[in-house]
């Protein structure tokens, strides 16, 4: 079934009618109201039953961003990069932090694809720029991650080449598919279905409005801390809990943030708005345990010059920060909204969010904090 199919029926957060945040979002709420960012994603779902490493059952994908389309090899964007917890396996980082820049498609997948899905992200870049490593220099693959295992077979490595290519290919700017789709397919969060999801903020200051679009992968977090829209889910509502799924090291997991800006930003201002992703991710209830991958990437695919950010006193730029933190944080709540209840390896499940029984809960706990406080 195809993803854009699986997605009917299913309502992200603000079409309950919860309102992160104080900013605007955009006309998509999502990274690609940001002009020139496409987003590509393939599916893998196979088999079922007890695992058989290699074979499956399989609960994989991948998701390809690209910040623009036209040769990023060549016409590398500015970029910054924040290690909120390094227990990861990210590549390509470093060199973004050395030089300030991003000259790669960003690909997202399971922990142990890492390897195959560099190979076949070097492969295709080869194709398109053939004097990569003769009369150039040499490619640096950007690829991250988060632990699919608690559904998938891990050691499958299932994504192979050529779904690196189909997702490099297909990627567009009409919609973004969210929840148990790409690289979210096996993922799990909170001890519900976890995923991709994505939102964006607009900012206006001095008569220009920018745009911060925010893409994550969500596979992180104990589900007693889950917060909607500020609010404790175990305090909405106790019973909700009791048919989540409890992986093994559920307070550990990972996330990866990627994050667009409209306007021409220099690397150290990327890179102080990718940390303020952290602030998104405490909205939600992480705490970055000891055992998290966790890893924001900030970049702008936007040209010329543009200084009407840096007036005295910082404000646009806080204001941005702000945007970070708000999309981030509705990114992660429309990743476990828009994904539904999956059955894995070995009979595990992780349940999709109960949405209806969660908003008529906040409604009804937003209620009594009203009237508490009149």
């Amino acid at each position: 079934m195809a993803d854009k199919e699986r997605q009917r029926g299913r309502r992200r957060i603000r079409e309950w009618g919860i309102m992160p945040g104080s900013l605007p979002a955009g006309d998509d709420n999502s990274i690609l109201d940001v002009d020139g960012v496409e987003v590509g994603q393939v599916t893998l779902i196979k088999g079922r039953g007890n695992i058989q490493p290699g074979r499956g059952p399989v609960r994989t994908g991948v998701t390809a961003i690209w910040p623009h389309r036209d040769n990023i090899y060549r016409n590398p964007v500015p970029a910054g990069v924040e290690v909120i917890n390094g227990y990861g396996k990210a590549l390509g980082l470093a060199q973004i932090e050395e030089l300030g820049e991003l000259a790669s498609p960003i690909v997202l997948t399971g922990t142990l694809n890492v390897g195959r899905v560099a190979d076949g992200l070097i492969d295709y870049m080869l194709k398109e720029n053939p004097d990569i490593g003769i009369d150039s220099p040499s490619f640096n693959p950007v690829v991250l991650e988060c632990n699919d295992g608690y559904l998938n077979d891990l050691q499958g490595r299932h994504v192979k080449r050529e779904h690196v290519h189909r997702a490099l290919i297909i990627a567009d700017d009409e919609m973004v598919c969210e929840g148990d789709v790409g690289a979210g397919t096996g993922m799990t969060s909170f001890g519900f279905k976890g995923g991709v999801g994505t939102a964006s903020r607009v900012v206006r200051s001095g008569g220009e409005e920018m745009r911060l679009g925010a893409f994550v992968l969500n596979n992180f977090g104990r589900r007693e801390n889950l917060l909607i829209d500020g609010l404790s889910l175990h305090r909405l509502d106790p019973d909700l809990l009791q048919g989540a799924a409890r992986p093994q090291k559920d307070e550990d997991g990972s996330v990866i943030i990627i994050m667009a800006v409209d306007i021409p930003l220099t690397n150290r201002d990327l890179t102080r708005i990718s940390r303020r992703a952290v602030h998104g991710l405490a909205r939600v209830g992480s705490i970055s345990a000891h055992g998290s991958g966790d890893f924001a990437l900030a970049f702008s695919p936007a040209t010329g010059e543009n200084e009407n950010y840096r007036e005295p006193g910082g404000k646009t730029l806080s204001k941005l920060f702000q945007a970070a933190a708000e999309a981030t944080e509705e990114a992660v709540l429309n990743s476990l909204f828009m994904a539904a209840t999956m059955r894995g390896r070995d009979g595990h499940t992780s349940p999709g969010l109960p949405g209806r029984k969660v908003v008529a809960a906040y409604n009804e706990l937003l209620s009594e904090d009203s009237l508490e406080g009149s």
